[in-house]
């Protein structure tokens, strides 16, 4: 497996990491622990280092699933997790609304400590920007953690270039995590030049679009109620269906490449630029190997070139996100 660093951080990880998100929330209900435990371990024996988790994702089951699983790898893993959600058990999806006042901070960490298994967090994201919590105050709560030694690098999730700079200037910034792939690609405007200006390390989720840029979901689709995929607009049947389209540039380019949709792409992402690291998730062994494999399929500048004249030419359908969950994004 292929190395790569965050950014000027000199946090080094697995080009390829996965996204644990999937094992226990949003894509139907929790997966069988021992399996998910068993998949996570296999991919640290093929050299993923990078693991990616929530409290929120459960709520809390996640973070206990991934402490559990890497317990016997300390030192060798890098461990992400996130703060930033009030909690209410008996809301939907577990959300009752953001939360990122310091001293909730402060409280956040200390349980993820405990439930992750570690004496430190690799890498504490703020999983979404609070408006009524300036970015100071947010980067000053992570400084100080830092201090203390319970948390080693700060992140940003789904936050503006304008948030990103405001909070660097008081905490250097690690690395942001936001959605990016071929169907996706709104970080190029102004996320992505900004990472790379400060010095920082850039981490996709869904680098698959939810699945859909696998070529495995058509347009007879159908998710169930406790898929969140269910309530997103770009996953209704009018949108898959003309949306295929960029699925099609995948399928001609993977032939080409003896290699599948997925891995081309993953490949595509990966070729952006080098402080970029995708976090994938899956909850089989067969995808979790068919991913890593991206790592060794090179697409050429004249691949890169057919790739971005064909995507060039598709207008996606479809909103990512219902209205309400998009406005609290780039904030």
């Amino acid at each position: 497996m292929q190395k790569r660093k965050l950014g000027k951080s000199n946090l080094e990880v697995s080009a390829l990491g996965l996204g644990c998100m999937g094992m226990s929330f949003s894509y139907g209900p929790p997966k069988d622990k021992q399996e998910m435990i068993a998949l996570i371990r296999a991919a640290v024996e093929r050299g993923v280092t990078f693991f990616d988790t929530a409290e929120v994702y459960g709520p809390y089951i996640n973070e206990e699933l991934v402490g559990e699983a890497l317990e016997p790898f300390h030192g060798q893993v890098v461990i992400a997790t996130k703060f930033g959600w009030k909690i209410d058990p008996k809301a939907e999806r577990g959300l009752a609304g953001l939360d990122s006042r310091p001293e909730q901070i402060k409280r956040v960490a200390d349980a993820s400590l405990s439930r992750l298994k570690v004496d430190a967090i690799d890498l504490f994201y703020q999983h979404r920007v609070d408006p009524n919590v300036p970015i100071e105050d947010v980067a000053g709560a992570v400084k100080d953690l830092i201090q203390a030694g319970k948390v080693k690098h700060f992140g940003l999730s789904e936050a503006a270039a304008k948030t990103i700079r405001r909070a660097h200037a008081v905490q250097p910034v690690t690395a942001v995590q936001s959605e990016y792939s071929l169907w996706w690609r709104r970080p190029e405007e102004d996320v992505l030049p900004t990472c790379e200006e400060l010095g920082i390390g850039f981490v996709p989720y869904s680098p698959l679009g939810k699945g859909f840029l696998t070529g495995k979901i058509d347009a007879g689709a159908t998710f169930e109620k406790n898929d969140f995929r269910s309530l997103l607009p770009r996953f209704t049947p009018d949108a898959l269906k003309a949306n295929q389209a960029m699925v099609d540039v995948l399928r001609r380019i993977a032939e080409e490449k003896k290699a599948t949709q997925a891995q081309i792409a993953l490949a595509w992402i990966l070729a952006q630029k080098p402080w970029i690291v995708p976090i994938p998730g899956t909850t089989k062994l067969s995808r979790l190997e068919e991913n890593i494999g991206a790592v060794n399929v090179e697409l050429t500048p004249h691949d890169l070139r057919i790739i971005e004249t064909a995507a060039s030419k598709i207008i996606v359908q479809g909103a990512r996100y219902p209205e309400q969950i998009e406005r609290m994004t780039y904030r």
